[in-house]
């Protein structure tokens, strides 16, 4: 757990610096943050220790989890404001439970109702009136991208325990998939030019938010996934956006709703305690 925790604070800081860039265009900034993600981790990779197909999974994943997921992902701020961003990510807890239970072909209550719980938290925290022009198309798109993320998380843990490789080994390809699907999709519309005229500090944004948020964030969430129980994962998913909040004040200094972000924070951490109880003190099969 304490790989999610880690990795939950280094994406409190994400919602807010991605507006920064995201108009260097959402394919070009997908493919260099998934780049300099594979270049951190490319050193590890042990291709050689695989199966063709095991490896062609592993890329197939990450393409998923990451390359489409990134593109819809910074593609929603076209419609959307970053608190809105952070707002529709909320249901990804349930359809990681959800897609657990199809792939198992198992539903269980105490995942989904402690990810429910985690739901209204983050709602709590995070809601607001939605009336504006464009907030649908925004809707859509993270819900999209939630669907990927989610689906990629639990590919992969099944995949890590079955194939008892370290996670610094798989990350690398994963990472392949990614570039190799977000460049697939960049090229044909991408705005390089956009992308060649950054600011510096647009360049430090990005540094950041590929080699910290996405290529430690990610391997970190990954292999927190295969190490801990569904119902922690999921509620994982939506723990960074209190400290989003968080950040949201401390470092961009904007205005936050105290009551509401500790109220919901405190919901989500309730989630959290619930799950681990009833998966502690639930009977054995068998």
């Amino acid at each position: 757990m304490i790989f999610l925790l880690t990795v939950s604070v280094l994406w409190a800081l994400s919602f807010g610096l991605l507006a920064k860039v995201s108009g260097l265009g959402a394919t070009s900034v997908a493919a260099v943050r998934l780049l300099l993600a594979a270049l951190v981790f490319l050193p590890f990779a042990r291709p050689r220790r695989l199966p063709r197909r095991d490896l062609l999974a592993l890329a197939g994943i990450g393409a998923l989890q990451f390359g489409v997921m990134y593109v819809l992902y910074i593609e929603s701020y076209r419609w959307l404001h970053p608190s809105e961003v952070a707002l529709f990510t909320i249901f990804t807890p349930l359809l990681v439970t959800l897609f657990d239970a199809a792939l198992a072909r198992r539903l269980s209550w105490v995942y989904l109702a402690t990810a429910g719980l985690a739901v209204v938290g983050t709602a709590i925290c995070l809601w607001t009136a939605l009336d504006r022009h464009g907030l649908f198309w925004g809707f859509l798109l993270m819900q999209a991208s939630n669907a990927c993320f989610a689906l990629g998380q639990i590919l992969y843990r099944r995949f890590a325990r079955a194939s008892g490789r370290p996670d610094r080994e798989l990350m690398g390809i994963l990472y392949l998939g990614a570039v190799a699907i977000a460049l697939a999709m960049a090229l044909p519309v991408a705005d390089w030019g956009r992308l060649a005229a950054m600011t510096p500090g647009q360049a430090w944004i990005l540094l950041y938010l590929g080699v910290a948020a996405s290529g430690l964030g990610f391997f970190l969430f990954n292999a927190g996934a295969r190490r801990t129980d569904v119902g922690t994962l999921a509620i994982f998913n939506n723990a960074k956006i209190p400290l989003a909040i968080l950040a949201s004040a401390l470092v961009f200094h904007d205005r936050v709703d105290w009551a509401r972000a500790a109220a919901g924070g405190v919901v989500i951490a309730l989630a959290l305690a619930l799950n681990g109880w009833l998966v502690r003190n639930r009977p054995a099969r068998g």
